[in-house]
């Protein structure tokens, strides 16, 4: 491929050298320059690649993509781009053969629910015989590999390199995770989706390296809808108006209220020994009885979302329903059959408003108690563990404090801190810093019709500690916990 062939869908200036040179490598990492390769400078909060230009004359570089000026050495190509983000976008697309027109492309962005209703929909899809490629916040999931993810939106070259991958492997479509960030940073730049999907949006990721007010964070969730076919959008969300204006999209609706087209009605809870569920019927685009397997209305939004997207791809009905049913995601209010005296589960809920949030819904359910057991992660703020010892003290009957990720700090110093939230309140509460102990407590102490949550580790089979990462995997803890209980230890 030349210079020129991967710059076909890309505006720019050619400063200097010529655009026939063939090209072996596209690059955006210096680390990763080899000869032959086209080098993207990109700017990032703390490394500017635009000062490896020379880097890259030395190591043979064919060309530099810039979107400043630039020394130029001699004998390298260097092109002007007014982003180099966006135009990593294009190129990468370029470079892959243009793979999302190989697929049917569905982006779920909001601020909740984007990993859950991503799982539904690889669920839904591939019950009815479409193989789905996913890509999101716990992995990227191409065939049977499944890839641990770094970032809930990869960076625009892996994201078409795993385009690529899911096409030669037999993908028919792809669903993925597209976050605020993701889509400021151009990360899904390069093709349109030909489903745009947003779930709700609340203030969260506002601060340095991340959003400067609620207001751009609306704005950069809105670049979905002038970069998809169709959006499907929760009618129901308070800020819709202000995420969708100016979308370029045909604009599909679905929620609670009349007036949606496609409408969660006669909502139920489901409440068994050691199991929680929600049932509806759906009424509007579809007309039938849903029942899934998770607690709470968000598992009527995540779903209803599932169905608006999956009906596009004309699934029937029992095919969504019996698919819904057997949905399951890694640490996303993940129930563990311990017990069916009470019911056990596992959520990544680790700041205030996810647990918050985590516990409202299972207090809807009247538990005989509402036991949460979780821990705050070191090097991060202090503010959160005051916030989520309140949340927990508030609504839940019993806090088990204990440790999450303590990376450089003492576990103990960070149980006190979440301990002066709780002292707000007056939730009781225990702390046991070693985190498969704390779990052994709640499942010996566990009393019929307790819901006990262990929050803030979900999908993580790790736990971080001084810099490094030993296994920990709550599954493995309880049955670890289960086995050394039946043999009498």
């Amino acid at each position: 491929m030349t210079i020129q062939d991967i710059l076909e869908q890309s505006e720019y200036e050619l400063v200097a050298g010529t655009l026939e040179k063939e090209i072996t490598e596209l690059v955006y990492d210096s680390r990763k320059i080899v000869p032959g390769c086209m080098f993207v400078c990109i700017k990032g909060a703390v490394f500017d690649g635009h000062s490896c230009v020379a880097q890259a004359a030395a190591q043979q570089a064919a060309a530099v993509v810039a979107e400043r000026d630039v020394e130029i050495p001699e004998g390298l190509t260097v092109i002007r781009v007014a982003d180099t983000r966006q135009a990593l976008a294009e190129l990468s697309a370029a470079w892959f053969g243009h793979p999302a027109e190989q697929l049917k492309t569905i982006g779920v962005t909001g601020t909740k629910g984007k990993t859950t209703t991503t799982y539904m929909v690889k669920s839904i899809l591939e019950s009815a015989g479409i193989k789905t490629g996913l890509i999101g916040t716990i992995e990227a999931v191409i065939g049977e590999t499944h890839i641990p993810a770094a970032n809930t939106t990869p960076e625009s070259y892996v994201i078409q390199k795993y385009f690529r991958q899911m096409a030669d492997a037999g993908c028919k479509a792809c669903v993925m995770e597209a976050s605020s960030q993701g889509l400021m940073m151009h990360r899904v730049g390069g093709f349109t989706f030909d489903l745009g999907i947003f779930t709700n949006i609340e203030p969260d990721h506002i601060g340095p390296n991340e959003h400067a007010s609620f207001e751009e964070y609306m704005a950069c969730k809105g670049m979905l809808f002038r970069q998809c076919r169709t959006g499907i959008v929760n009618a129901d969300d308070a800020h819709l108006e202000e995420v969708i204006k100016g979308h370029t999209c045909e604009i599909e609706t679905f929620g609670m209220r009349d007036g949606a087209d496609l409408q969660a009605k006669q909502l139920r809870l489901v409440h068994k020994p050691g199991y929680l569920g929600v049932a509806y019927h759906v009424a509007g685009l579809c007309d039938f009885d849903v029942e899934v397997d998770v607690p709470g209305k968000f598992s009527v939004y995540n779903s209803l979302t599932a169905i608006a997207i999956c009906r596009h791809f004309n699934v029937p009905a029992e095919n969504m329903k019996t698919a819904l049913k057997a949905a399951k995601v890694k640490g996303r209010i993940e129930m563990v059959k311990v017990s069916d005296d009470f019911t056990l589960m596992i959520d990544y809920a680790h700041n205030a408003m996810s647990l918050k949030s985590l516990l409202e819904t299972l207090r809807e359910y009247e538990p005989g108690r509402l036991v949460c057991l979780f821990g705050c992660g070191g090097n991060r703020s202090r503010l959160r563990r005051y916030e989520m010892g309140e949340t927990s003290g508030r609504l839940a009957d019993l806090t088990i404090i204990t440790s999450d990720n303590p990376r450089d700090e003492e576990p103990q110093a960070i149980i006190d801190d979440i301990k002066v939230g709780i002292a707000k309140t007056h939730g009781a509460y225990v702390e046991i810093a070693d985190r498969k102990e704390a779990i052994r407590y709640a499942i010996k102490n566990g009393r019929p019709g307790d819901v006990i949550v262990l929050a803030g580790k979900g999908h993580e089979d790790y736990q971080e500690i001084r810099g490094v990462k030993y296994p920990m995997d709550e599954r493995d803890l309880i049955a670890d916990i289960l086995r050394e209980e039946a043999a009498g230890k």
